[in-house]
């Protein structure tokens, strides 16, 4: 009974968090140090060019999809969205293989930096409620059988 509970908390306990890579910064403070000789220069009031790689670093350190055992929370630029395991009929995957969520009323929730390959982690996540279209983790939930060979 106390292994249950343990199962229980550990399936509660499960998170993925899918964002765009951090090393997008660094192309971020690139485009700064090539901005900077343009703002400076001899024409006045550039340095608003600035703003554009501020935006970039908003855009790429807000936004992100957070799978829980609870749901979905879907993080934007300018906005969050919560998405439980209930209110989502399945997922649906565009010509780019970006994958959307798609709701009870037919409405489509497009889910940042989340790709195909990470609907088997999602399928983890979210306890089987989201099918695993590759079949990757058919097996996770099934213990390994015991071989005669084996000695145990």
């Amino acid at each position: 009974m106390a292994e249950e509970k343990q199962q229980e908390q550990a399936n509660e306990d499960r998170k993925a968090v899918f964002k765009i890579p951090n090393t997008a910064l660094l192309a971020i403070a690139f485009l700064v140090v090539c901005v900077t000789p343009v703002a400076f220069g001899d024409v006045p009031y550039l340095q608003w060019l600035y703003l554009f790689p501020i935006a970039l670093a908003v855009f790429v350190i807000r936004t992100r999809t957070t799978a829980t055992a609870n749901g979905l929370e879907v993080r934007t630029m300018f906005g969050r969205r919560e998405l439980p395991w209930s209110s989502l009929k399945g997922l649906a995957i565009t010509d780019k293989a970006k994958v959307q969520a798609v709701l009870k009323d037919e409405t489509k929730v497009a889910l940042p930096a989340v790709r195909t390959r990470h609907l088997p982690v999602i399928s983890l996540v979210s306890a089987g409620r989201m099918a695993d279209p590759s079949g990757l983790t058919d097996n996770i939930g099934k213990a390994p059988e015991k071989s005669a060979d084996s000695g145990e």
